[in-house]
C-alpha cells in the first residue's frame, strides 16, 4: 500500500512538472511571437514609411530609420540564432571551434559593442583585467556571444548606476564576472534562471520581453567548455553572473579538440584530392575586378552587386547553372560567388564540376548559404569551395574574403556609419 501511496505522489509531482513546462513553453511562444511581430512591424513600418509618396525626410531623419530597420533585423537574428543554437546543444550537434584566444583584447571589443546601449539609460560600462589574464583555449564566437548575452541582461535589468565586465584568474579557471547594480533577483526566481523558457520577472515592466533562452544557452556553452556559470545577486543591488572556464582543458574537453582536430586533418585531406593538377592547387590572385555571382534571389543578388560595385568590382549575375556556364567564356572572374541552393542545380556540384573543367578549375570559389548547421561549413569545403559565408551575410566579411583573391585591392571595407 505504501509503494503505490508513494508511486501515486511520485506521478503527480511528475505530472506537475509537466504542467509547468508546458506553461513555460506556451509563454515562451507567446513571447517569441510578441518579439518577432513587435521586429518585423519596425521594419515593414519604417521601410513603407520610406518608400510613402509625399513623403520626404531629412538626411538626418533618414538615418535615423534605416538605424533601427538595421538594429531591428539583427535582434531578429538574435533570436533566431538563440532558438537554433539551443536546439543544436540539446541534439549534442553545435560546433566549437577551438582557437587561442586573446582574452583583453576580446573583452574590449565586446565591451564596445554594448557601448552604446548603455550610454543609453546613463549607465557607466567598465572593464577590470587582472594582469595575469592573456590567453585561452575556447571558442572566440561562443565565448563573446556568452559574455555579451550578460552584459545586455545587465543593461536591460539596469535603470542606474554601473554595469561592468571583470576577468581574473583563480586557481586553474579564468572568471569572467559580469556585474550591475540592477534590480536584482529574489532567491525564489534564482532557482528557475537557468531552466529553458523562464524569464527574470519584473512586474509592471516592458523588460519582460524575450525569449528566455539567453541564460540557458550561456549556461550550456559553459558547460560545453568545461566550465560553469555562477549567480549571486540581492534584490535591489544587482547580480554578478562568473562564467567560470578551465585554463587548460582536461577529461571530454580534451577528448572533444583533439576529435575536432582529427576531423580538421581529415577534411584536409579531402580538399587535397580534388582533380586539379598539383601544380595549381596554390591560386593565384587575380588582377581582374570581374565577379561572377550566381544566385537566384533577386534582393540578395542586387544587394551583393551594389556592394561589390562601391568597391570597384565589375560584378556579373546570373540566376542558375545554365546562365553560369553560358556566361563564363564571355568573362575572366577573379571570383565566382556561388549560391548552394539553386533552381536548376545544386551549388556544390557545380562547384565539383567547376573544378574539373580545365579551363575554370583555379578560379577561387566563395559558397553563400543560408545553411547554417553542423556540418555544412565541411560540406562546402570538402566540395571544393576555397570560402563559405552564410545568410544573412556580412558585406564588409564578403567584401575582405573577395579581396584575398584580387590584386590591388583595398581590404574590401566600404565603412558604414552604425
Amino acid at each position: 500500500m505504501q509503494f503505490w501511496q508513494e508511486r501515486c505522489k511520485q506521478l503527480a509531482n511528475y505530472n506537475q512538472e509537466l504542467e509547468r513546462t508546458n506553461q513555460l513553453k506556451n509563454q515562451f511562444l507567446a513571447n517569441t511571437s510578441h518579439e518577432i511581430r513587435t521586429l518585423l512591424s519596425s521594419i515593414i513600418g519604417f521601410t513603407h514609411l520610406l518608400l510613402a509618396q509625399g513623403y520626404e525626410p531629412d538626411r538626418q531623419r533618414h538615418q535615423e530609420y534605416l538605424h533601427i530597420i538595421q538594429s531591428s533585423g539583427k535582434h531578429l537574428l538574435d533570436l533566431i540564432n538563440d532558438i537554433l543554437d539551443l536546439s543544436k546543444i540539446e541534439a549534442n550537434e553545435l560546433e566549437i571551434q577551438w582557437e587561442i584566444i586573446d582574452v583583453p583584447s576580446l573583452c574590449s571589443n565586446v565591451l564596445a559593442l554594448v557601448k552604446e546601449k548603455a550610454a543609453n539609460k546613463g549607465l557607466k560600462l567598465r572593464l577590470e583585467i587582472n594582469d595575469d589574464v592573456t590567453t585561452l583555449l575556447a571558442d572566440p564566437l561562443r565565448l563573446k556571444q556568452m559574455l555579451l548575452n550578460l552584459l545586455f541582461n545587465a543593461v536591460k535589468f539596469t535603470n542606474s548606476g554601473s554595469v561592468g565586465l571583470k576577468v581574473a584568474t583563480q586557481d586553474l579557471s579564468l572568471r569572467f564576472t559580469v556585474w550591475d547594480t540592477g534590480i536584482g533577483i529574489s532567491k525564489e526566481y534564482q532557482s528557475l534562471l537557468f531552466r529553458p523558457y523562464s524569464q527574470i520577472m519584473n512586474p509592471g515592466s516592458r523588460n519582460n520581453e524575450g525569449t528566455g533562452l539567453g541564460l540557458v544557452v550561456t549556461q550550456q556553452l559553459a558547460q560545453i567548455h568545461g566550465g560553469s556559470l555562477e549567480l549571486e545577486s540581492e534584490v535591489n543591488k544587482g547580480s554578478a553572473f562568473t562564467i567560470i572556464l578551465p585554463l587548460k582543458p582536461t577529461g571530454k574537453v580534451l577528448e572533444a579538440i583533439e576529435v575536432k582536430a582529427e576531423k580538421d586533418l581529415e577534411l584536409s585531406q579531402v580538399t587535397s584530392n580534388f582533380a586539379v593538377p598539383q601544380s595549381s592547387v596554390h591560386i593565384p590572385i587575380s588582377r581582374s575586378r570581374e565577379i561572377l555571382l550566381v544566385e537566384d534571389d533577386f534582393a540578395n543578388s542586387e544587394l551583393i552587386r551594389i556592394y561589390l560595385s562601391i568597391l570597384s568590382y565589375q560584378v556579373t549575375c546570373v540566376k542558375n547553372a545554365q546562365e553560369m556556364w553560358m556566361t563564363l567564356p564571355q568573362i575572366q572572374p577573379a571570383v565566382i560567388l556561388m549560391d548552394v541552393n539553386l533552381p536548376d542545380s545544386n551549388g556544390l556540384s557545380l562547384v565539383e564540376q567547376l573544378r574539373k573543367h580545365p579551363q575554370y578549375q583555379h578560379i577561387p570559389i566563395i559558397a553563400q548559404t543560408a545553411m547554417a548547421m553542423k556540418g555544412d561549413k565541411e560540406t562546402c569545403l570538402a566540395a571544393g569551395v576555397d570560402d563559405y559565408i552564410s545568410k544573412p551575410i556580412d558585406l564588409q566579411v564578403l567584401g575582405s574574403m573577395v579581396a584575398k583573391y584580387c590584386q590591388g585591392f583595398n581590404n574590401g571595407q566600404l565603412i558604414i556609419d552604425n
